[in-house]
């Protein structure tokens, strides 16, 4: 059993090489930023688990301490944070996100 937020954060990052931090869920976002990243990642056929800040807010805070990161959703790619919705938009319109998905064998086959 993880002893701190940082311990629960790193286990939620170690079971998946794809973790999107988000408001709601994939299937319901509960916000646009959060609407626009699980279109992005549907589009290049990302395959990712999602964690829903709103149902823990322990979580919602302290993933923000943890990454240095202020808002949602924040996409992770092997525990590395990649960004928020500017970040993955732009990432996405400039097929860096296309490339870093094969590069990483992230992408649905």
């Amino acid at each position: 059993m993880a002893d701190t937020i940082n311990d629960r954060i790193k286990e939620i990052l170690e079971k998946s090489p794809v973790v999107l931090f988000m408001k709601g869920t994939p299937l319901f976002p509960q916000c646009g930023f959060s609407n626009q990243v699980v279109a992005i990642l549907n589009n290049i056929g990302i395959e990712y688990d999602s964690v829903d800040v709103l149902q823990d807010p322990e979580i919602r805070q302290g993933i923000k301490v943890y990454s240095d990161w202020p808002t949602f959703p924040q996409l992770y790619i092997k525990g590395e944070l990649v960004g928020g919705c500017d970040i993955i938009t732009e990432m996405f319109e400039n097929g860096e996100l296309a490339e870093l998905a094969q590069k990483e064998n992230i992408a649905r086959k």
